[in-house]
This record gives C-alpha cells, sequence and structure tokens, in this order.
C-alpha cells in the first residue's frame, strides 16, 4: 500500500460522518443534553486533532502536550461551528486547530518573549537548515545559501539564527561545568551586582565644577548640610540665619546646580552612562 493510499485511509478513519449530531446539537439549549452530545463530537473528531499535532512533534514540545492543545482548538470549534452556514465541519475545525498549536508555540514556549517577527524568522531559518541539510549532507549551510533559499535577507537570516539559540532560558542555578570531579559554581554566582557607591562618585564628579562658581555662602550651607550631615537648624544657628532661610537657599542653590550640570553635554553624558 502506497504512502498517498495510508494517508487516505486515515484520513476516512479521524473524519467521521457527524452531521446529523451536528444539526441537532444547534437546536440544543445549554444544558446537560448539549455537554453530553458536545463531547460525544469532540470524541469522535479526536484523532483529527492528534494527527494535526503529530505535524509539530518535531519542535521541542512533548507530543501528549500538544495533543491536548489540539483538543483544546477541538472543543473551540465543536462549540462555534454552525451547519446551517452550510460547510462542513473539517475545514471548519482545521485552521482552528491549528491556529491553537501555532499560538501554543508563538505564546507559551518561548521562555524569554520576543517579538512575533523574530519568532517568525526563526521558524523560517530553522525550516531552511533542515532542507539544505537534505543535499548539503554533514555541511552546515552558509548564511548566504539560507538567505538564498529562504528569500531572507542575510541581515534577517542572521537575527533568526541568533533565535535558535533563544528559545530556552538557562536557569540561573545551572551549574557551570565542574571542578576536580565537583559541581562547579552556579550561574548566579557569576553575575556582577550594581555598585550603588558608583552612582554617587559619578554625581560629585558632575557636580565639582560647577560648585566653585557659587556664592561662598551657598558653596558653605552645601558643604555643612551634604558633607558635614548637619541640620538645617544647627547650619541656621551657626549662621545666624533663619532655618526657612537656609532651606530657600538649600532649595535654590541645588537646582542652580542640576541646570548647570543638565546643560552640559560632558556632564549630562557622565550621569547617563
Amino acid at each position: 500500500m502506497t504512502m498517498s493510499a495510508v494517508d487516505a485511509r486515515r484520513r476516512r478513519e479521524d473524519t467521521p460522518d457527524t452531521a446529523a449530531d451536528f444539526a441537532r446539537l444547534a437546536t440544543l439549549p445549554a444544558g446537560p443534553e448539549r455537554e453530553e452530545l458536545s463531547e460525544k463530537l469532540v470524541t469522535a473528531w479526536l484523532p483529527m486533532a492528534h494527527r494535526l499535532a503529530g505535524r509539530f512533534r518535531n519542535r521541542g514540545e512533548n507530543l501528549e502536550d500538544l495533543q491536548q492543545v489540539a483538543a483544546l482548538g477541538l472543543v473551540k470549534a465543536v462549540d462555534r461551528y454552525d451547519p446551517a452556514h452550510g460547510e462542513r465541519f473539517e475545514p471548519f475545525a482545521i485552521p482552528t486547530i491549528v491556529g491553537e498549536l501555532k499560538r501554543h508555540f508563538r505564546d507559551h514556549t518561548w521562555d524569554v518573549r520576543v517579538p512575533r517577527r523574530v519568532q517568525e524568522l526563526r521558524n523560517k531559518v530553522r525550516l531552511g537548515i533542515r532542507e539544505l541539510s537534505l543535499t548539503n549532507g554533514d555541511r552546515s549551510p552558509t548564511v548566504a545559501e539560507l538567505a538564498a533559499h529562504t528569500r531572507l535577507s542575510e541581515e534577517d537570516v542572521l537575527a533568526g539564527m541568533e533565535a535558535l539559540d533563544s528559545f530556552r532560558a538557562l536557569s540561573l542555578d545551572a551549574q557551570m561545568g565542574t571542578r576536580g570531579g565537583e559541581e562547579g559554581p552556579a550561574l548566579a554566582d557569576r553575575l556582577g551586582e550594581r555598585e550603588p557607591g558608583y552612582d554617587t562618585v559619578v554625581a560629585r564628579e558632575a557636580v565639582k565644577p560647577h560648585l566653585a562658581g557659587l556664592p561662598e555662602r551657598e558653596r558653605r550651607i552645601l558643604h555643612m548640610r551634604f558633607f558635614r550631615d548637619m541640620t538645617q537648624s544647627s547650619i541656621a544657628e551657626q549662621l545666624g540665619i533663619s532655618q526657612m532661610h537656609v532651606s530657600r537657599l538649600l532649595s535654590r542653590t541645588c537646582d542652580r546646580v542640576r541646570r548647570r550640570v543638565e546643560d552640559s553635554p560632558a556632564d549630562r553624558e557622565l550621569v547617563h552612562a
């Protein structure tokens, strides 16, 4: 028996004649009887859903998981199908089931969410590599060969190839090799941490040249407040002015220095580096 004959027989086996059941389903109101008939129809068409799921089995997902996704699409198709429109159930259900499978790969199998365009590039590049490997033997196709085969630009091919390695994220608890027969440190142990003191150093270097141009009293107030950590009332008492006056001077001086830093391209680049 030829493969086409086998496929034809398989299609007959998983495309049962359920027109009468669908016609009856359309007349039933919501309730136990409708639910029971819906389950009967889902069971009857489940082989077709499993066959469609099998088309996606070589994409890194467990077949049983894909069959569950296909079954969910089948349930939606049974629920939405209206025989009054004249279309047979099979051509109506297939796009629904396949669409559910594709959404599963798009939305649930990427540990890191990436743009849909990048996912599509990955799929095209992956398929191109598979097809070219049939003619190239063990040799991996070049970027130029993939671009010509997939009709993508070489830049898009490179983006798709990068996405091939981005399908799964590496756990921070993953062991990075072994040392002396023992497990090496975890990936998290090799990640650096942001040092908050660096921001303070950068901020001080940015404002330092602008402090020299301030009046003596304002420089003195800033020094007492931010370098000697004196309170506003202590500063007022030492200078013989009111605390309210100290507060206004601090606010005005800080605003002036901030504007000077923001207006200076070099300082602005330093702060936002």
